[in-house]
């Protein structure tokens, strides 16, 4: 890696290190936080050093800057040095109580030519490292993230200022869960050109081998496709989009920015994450697929946000007063057994959360295998019991070792605490499995992380208002629309959190509302999959035009995937008779009808997808 030396100095992003070592990209709060980074997710081993080589065009004295975090200040868990031609630099980072912040490390004499670098993690509890900054003007690196700072650091690593244009796609797709593939898959299996454009290097959102969770809610034919599953947990969306030569995926792409001309977007900005190049895509028709309405929020198109009061809709499951509450985000994990004992260290930042709860169920088997038992240790006496029904076949449910119990954020700005709340539950589960060590020795002497994510399953964001809103009386009830494209199934699955300061263990649902209805399906119709104020905007997924009660059905990925079969099938009609989804629905209604009917067929998620219902508690 080649540095020019400008006057300001060189910029060595960590996220561009040749050798990561056992780091991990972490790209998800680049908007808030300014940058990809490094993070050592070690699970408390400290992981092995990343490094690269910098070749400089000049000697000179330079003073060493490098921007990191610490994640649990008063306890500093994630510390890491700086090592430069194998000298350790004496400043240890991660340890100086403050959120992401350049800290300089004092100067140091470098020759010109090749200079080694390396991170090493001194914790293997998630250390975190944004960039190194070798200053030659004494100057302090910016810090504020805005398009300064932007500016700034285009210039050091010699990004144009404006970005590439990818040209112009029928059909521009923005997320690679499971609906955004199966938007992507099928319009180009239409013969559109499609751009998808996605912020992870795997496929498939909640249901990626990040993550792990089971696609649920209607099993259409598209969804089985895709949802396949590699040896080693991959989804084999990415092989069928590959095999699709109209299609091109732009993986590790975040889109940062979006181009509205009147009421249609003309074209959205990408950033990719590794090299920081940015991308800018024309299209005709936008699909949101994200799950967070990310266009919606970028141009200015009508969102709903949090829960509605219940005479806006009349639905039994709303609050008397509307309110910001909505579903937060989970951090799924697996613990094992190993053929010794495994020594843990203490973590008072970790325990300062959990409390004295001491019950890891609600594991990732594998994935698609979710909400297993896991170990416990003691009484747990404050531990939450949920009352579902009082029908006596389903009272297994109320011990029932859901993953998703596990979750955080539901009072806090989704599109903003992300980073908060995800270290927060990686606290919860590290001071858990603790106390599960602690309290019986003996027992869990072997018991050590298997795995935990570093990428939180994401809850509920803002959802679009389209033409029409869905409401809990719509699914109830199996209201018969006339624009009515596809079927959705699953149940009403509200997760109801602990008010601020309220819970013990504010990590856990405070309940979980979970009514199977008549367990049959019901329809969504079109104008909820299309915006409405945006001309050339469609939406897929759980952030489609519905309230927060009815989304707590329509956000399963099955569910998404339909959507995007169906958003798929309205935009290439948009493109074949040059007109809006409104112009859809007012004249050609029947052609988008038998389309999508060719197009979809779903399975009843009851059927084929039951909860479990038989575990056995296990020490590992």
């Amino acid at each position: 890696m080649t540095q020019s030396l400008a006057a300001t100095g060189v910029l060595i992003e960590a996220e561009d290190f040749q050798n990561y070592g056992g780091w991990v990209v972490d790209s998800q709060f680049e908007t808030q936080m300014g940058s990809p980074y490094l993070l050592a997710h070690g699970l408390g081993k400290p992981v092995a050093d990343a490094t690269t080589v910098v070749t400089l065009p000049a000697a000179g004295e330079f003073e060493v800057w490098v921007r990191a975090k610490d994640w649990a200040p008063g306890h500093h868990p994630g510390r890491f040095t700086l090592s430069i031609d194998g000298q350790v630099l004496d400043t240890e980072f991660g340890a100086n109580d403050r959120d992401w912040s350049w800290q300089s490390a004092g100067k140091v004499a470098l020759p010109k030519g090749e200079i080694a670098l390396a991170l090493h993690d001194l914790t293997g509890f998630d250390g975190r490292c944004d960039a190194i900054y070798l200053g030659a003007d004494g100057a302090v690196p910016p810090n504020d993230v805005d398009d300064a700072s932007r500016r700034w650091r285009k210039a050091l690593r010699g990004l144009p200022d404006e970005p590439s244009d990818e040209g112009e796609f029928d059909v521009v797709v923005v997320g690679g869960g499971v609906s955004g593939c199966a938007a992507a898959l099928t319009a180009a299996r239409l013969g559109q050109r499609v751009a998808l454009i996605h912020d992870r290097p795997v496929l498939g959102g909640n249901a990626s081998k990040e993550i792990g969770l089971m696609p649920r809610g209607a099993q259409g034919s598209v969804l089985r496709e895709l949802s396949q599953r590699t040896p080693d947990g991959d989804l084999m969306a990415g092989a069928l989009l590959e095999a699709e030569p109209t299609a091109a995926v732009f993986m590790e792409h975040r889109i940062v920015g979006a181009k509205r001309v009147g009421d249609r977007i003309v074209s959205v900005d990408a950033v990719e994450a590794r090299g920081g190049f940015e991308r800018r895509f024309r299209g005709k028709v936008f699909i949101d697929a994200s799950g967070v309405a990310q266009l919606g929020v970028l141009v200015d198109a009508e969102t709903m946000f949090g829960r509605e009061a219940r005479s806006e809709f009349d639905e039994g499951y709303a609050p008397e007063v509307a309110d910001e509450m909505h579903h937060g985000n989970t951090l799924f994990f697996r613990t094992r057994m190993a053929d010794h004992p495994v020594p843990f260290p203490e973590v008072p930042w970790a325990t300062e959360v959990s409390k004295d709860y001491a019950n890891l169920s609600g594991q990732l088997k594998q994935s698609g295998i979710e909400n297993m038992p896991g170990p416990a240790a003691g009484a747990n006496p404050d531990t939450p019991v949920f009352q579902f029904s009082d029908t006596p076949s389903q009272a297994w449910m109320m011990q029932f070792p859901a993953t998703h119990y596990w979750e955080y954020g539901q009072w806090l700005d989704p599109y903003t605490s992300g980073e908060l709340v995800r270290d927060y539950l990686m606290r919860a589960l590290y001071g858990t499995f603790s106390n599960v060590k602690n309290l019986e020795p003996e027992t869990y002497a072997n018991l050590e992380f298997d795995w935990m994510a570093f990428v939180a399953a994401q809850g509920e964001f803002r959802r679009y208002k389209g033409d029409y809103v869905l409401t809990e009386n719509d699914i109830r009830n199996h209201t018969r629309f006339n624009d009515m494209l596809i079927a959705n199934d699953g149940s009403f699955c509200i997760h109801c959190a602990w008010a601020p300061g309220e819970g013990k263990y504010d990590f856990r649902l405070k309940d979980w509302i979970f009514d199977g209805r008549d367990q049959q399906s019901y329809g969504i119709p079109f104008r909820c999959l299309y915006s409405a104020n945006i001309d050339n905007l469609l939406m897929a997924g759980k952030h489609i035009s519905v309230t927060h009660v009815a989304g707590s059905s329509v956000k399963l990925m099955g569910n998404g995937a339909q959507h995007g079969v169906a958003t798929a099938a309205a935009a290439f009609l948009c493109n074949e008779h040059d007109t809006t989804p409104r112009g859809l629905l007012d004249n050609h209604l029947d052609k988008l009808r038998n389309l999508v009917d060719a197009l979809t067929g779903h399975d009843h998620d009851m059927t084929s997808h039951p909860p479990q219902r038989k575990f056995t508690a296990v020490p590992g």
